[in-house]
């Protein structure tokens, strides 16, 4: 059975959407209202905007929006149905126990389950004599048995079928596994083990759960490291190796690696802050996921060509997350491991300390790329450090990394002033030409941001979104908008949401955007989010209802008469045709 409407409804009326997004966003009141960094995109000017009255939230920049439920299953990356679990248990309710509905949602727990069974027999493998190799390995690389046991690290052995046929006794069977991306299936149909010979590094998530793995190959087989697919639980680009640990760690910064090793070493070393993406490049929702729990990232990659090119697009994406951002160099070692083995642990928290700000790192890998000692390419480089540091928000910073720039060139710090200044108004430019672009086709601002729900009739939606709007506002409306139904809506979205609302009202509940988060879209929800925080005169509420009726009506009207026409001009035009055709026969 689905989640009875009457919990959602005390859910609903339990969870404030300012005291929740607080939790996770600082927020200032403005007005009626209240404004924050958004948690799903970077920026650094507000644009996230709570609505207490209506129980939503909106974000301008990137879009998202809806109530306490959504932001959830947004946030956390959770469906819906554990989205409503999380919330119940911060309200004190227990979820209905009928509730639980095989779906997604039963797939999901039967997956965490897989997960958590493999990681013991991994781990299992790993003290057993099948998994010596890897054992050693570990222990080669300088693990002691506490971080082995820690980390909950592990062993595949040789072979097709060992996964397979040891959690099949305990009752799943190949499909389980490969749904939950323990096993492929190959062009023949046959199916065996993903990780083969391999120390296994299982992945956890922040509430705790194994929701993939990690896997290093103990011959020169490829590739080196295997990690598993994008399954209904795991996904790489929004997950991180070890933050489940280090989300309570007490440094306050985060020490971002390029991988499993790295991040266990630093951790047994004393650091444990130490993360790193899965299988990927840092992403914006990696981003983001720090930003949740700390204010400061330093970046502890390779000193390679790799790490360098890694560290460049890291940078913007964790700035663009609102986090402060400095790159670690290491001297007198080959990596933090090493380092910290050799001068303990204290040396490498000064060293990490005084890590290179972001910027004069950038520059320093700027200018690596021009020999300065030519004239010619030493303007190049001004060139392009100019443009790079119009890009900060702070005059001061400009001022400041511009005189960097002045003496690695060897020039004034007003000659480099001066270009930062001059590439600062051609950007401007720039993007007062794109806001002015925008300003010219105010129309299609007010169309939803996914293709599939733009409004076909925009005089006709305008009003329909009114409609809801008052619903929501005023329930009592409804008696007032007579045999008026979804069917007669232009747009299919608002058709649908306007049975929704008048369903509940006439159910007695309330007609709060935030409780039809099981029943739309993400996508959805977005836009109505949008709908639903415009601004609506309640004063007179029953003229504005009866105006916006009218405005649907007539337009429904147009529609049916323009669809006549049609008919009747493909009418007309097979009679000619078939004229034509006699002519030329006859």
């Amino acid at each position: 059975m689905a989640i009875p409407e009457q919990f959602i409804e005390e859910l609903m009326a339990r969870t404030d959407i300012v005291d929740l997004v607080s939790e996770y966003v600082r927020l200032n009141k403005k007005g009626n209202s209240y404004w924050g960094l958004c948690p799903f995109h970077g920026e650094k000017t507000p644009s996230f905007h709570v609505v207490p009255d209506r129980q939503i939230y909106k974000c301008f920049g990137c879009g998202k929006g809806g109530g306490a439920i959504n932001f959830i299953m947004e946030l956390e990356n959770l469906p819906y149905r554990d989205a409503v679990a999380v919330l119940a248990k911060r309200a004190g309710m227990a979820m209905p126990e009928d509730s639980f509905s095989p779906g997604a949602a039963e797939r999901r727990k039967k997956l965490l389950e897989i997960n958590r069974q493999a990681a013991r027999t991994f781990h299992k493998w790993l003290n057993a004599p099948e998994g010596a190799a890897g054992l050693a390995y570990l222990q080669k690389r300088g693990l002691s048995r506490g971080t082995i046991t820690r980390f909950g690290l592990g062993f595949a052995p040789e072979g097709w079928d060992n996964l397979i046929r040891e959690l099949g006794r305990q009752g799943y069977d190949k499909r389980d596994l490969l749904d939950a991306g323990l096993a492929v299936n190959n062009k023949d149909g046959r199916i065996y083990d993903r990780f083969r010979n391999r120390v296994m590094f299982p992945i956890i998530d922040v509430r705790g759960e194994v929701i993939g793995f990690g896997g290093r190959v103990m011959d020169d087989s490829q590739p080196k490291y295997l990690n598993s697919p994008d399954t209904p639980v795991y996904n790489k680009s929004r997950n991180m190796f070890a933050l489940n640990i280090a989300k309570g760690s007490k440094a306050g910064r985060a020490i971002l690696t390029e991988g499993y090793m790295d991040t266990i070493a630093l951790h047994q070393g004393g650091f444990d802050n130490a993360v790193a993406s899965l299988g990927t490049s840092l992403t914006a929702e990696h981003a983001q996921l720090l930003s949740r729990y700390f204010k400061e990232v330093v970046i502890s990659y390779d000193g390679d060509g790799a790490g360098v090119a890694a560290a460049q697009r890291a940078i913007p994406l964790l700035e663009k997350a609102g986090l402060k951002v400095s790159v670690l160099k290491v001297t007198g070692a080959k990596d933090p491991d090493e380092f910290i083995k050799a001068y303990g642990r204290d040396a490498f928290a000064r060293l990490l300390d005084q890590s290179e700000n972001q910027v004069d790192y950038r520059l320093d890998q700027l200018k690596r790329k021009f020999n300065i000692e030519d004239d010619t390419q030493k303007v190049a480089f001004l060139q392009e450090a100019a443009r790079m540091l119009a890009t900060l928000p702070s005059a001061v910073e400009r001022e400041i990394y511009g005189g960097h720039a002045a003496q690695m060139a060897g020039v004034s710090a007003e000659a480099v002033s001066l270009e930062i200044k001059k590439a600062l108004r051609q950007r401007l430019r720039k993007e007062e030409k794109q806001q002015e672009r925008r300003d010219l086709t105010p129309a299609a601002q007010l169309q939803p941001r996914a293709r599939t729900l733009r409004y076909e009739n925009m005089r006709s939606a305008r009003a329909e979104e009114g409609i809801l709007r008052l619903l929501m506002m005023d329930p009592a409306l409804l008696a007032d908008m007579g045999d008026l139904k979804g069917e007669e809506f232009s747009s299919p979205l608002l058709g649908r949401v306007f049975d929704l609302l008048t369903g509940r009202i006439r159910s007695g509940l309330s007609p709060g955007l935030a409780a039809l988060a099981g029943s739309l879209e993400p996508e959805e929800m977005d836009h109505l989010a949008y709908v639903a925080g415009q601004p609506e005169d309640i004063s007179n509420g029953q003229r504005a209802a009866a105006d916006y009726i009218a405005v649907i009506r007539d337009e429904g009207l147009r529609r049916r008469a323009a669809d006549g026409d049609d008919l009747l001009l493909a009418a007309q035009q097979r009679l000619l045709k078939k004229k034509a055709y006699m002519e030329e026969n006859t």
